[in-house]
């Protein structure tokens, strides 16, 4: 296979669809624009039911005031606020196994998923969120005349 068979042409795509052009323009810039990949903080993703999902987010070291959720757009975005530098650990460390370094994670959801809310537990961030799925998207039975 070459190259030119696995690139992504968005007008040809658009041929077939209609009112996926900001999706498609997403995907374009989701594939070209990659990130460094970081595995930290570690989280999970959990479907609770059809409708909703949960985030958990490891955040140990940290406590609640130390994190900032935020949305924009299609984007959810959990990390970890500055810290004062004037602010010295007075403990001396022999082994510092827990990282509680300055992190961002984002996840891209869907337009039609909302964030529900957020708790902190023992080291745990859970992000609870729904996907509220409008009238005009479910199904329905069109009426021939």
């Amino acid at each position: 296979m070459t190259n030119t068979a696995l690139a992504l042409d968005p007008t040809r795509v658009r041929t077939f669809s209609v009112g996926f052009d900001r999706m498609f323009d997403r995907l374009v810039d989701e594939v070209t624009n990659v990130p460094t990949a970081t595995n930290y903080p570690p989280y999970n993703i959990i479907k609770t039911s059809d409708t909703d999902y949960a985030i958990q987010v490891a955040v140990a070291g940290f406590n609640k005031d130390d994190i900032e959720i935020e949305t924009k757009e299609n984007t959810l975005t959990v990390k970890s606020k500055e810290k004062d530098s004037e602010v010295v650990d007075e403990v001396e460390y022999l082994h510092k196994g827990i990282s509680n370094r300055a992190f961002t994670r984002a996840f891209t959801i869907a337009d039609d998923v909302e964030v529900k809310g957020a708790s902190y537990e023992n080291g745990l961030l859970v992000i609870t969120l729904e996907r509220i799925i409008p009238e005009t998207k479910k199904p329905r039975l069109i009426k021939i005349k």
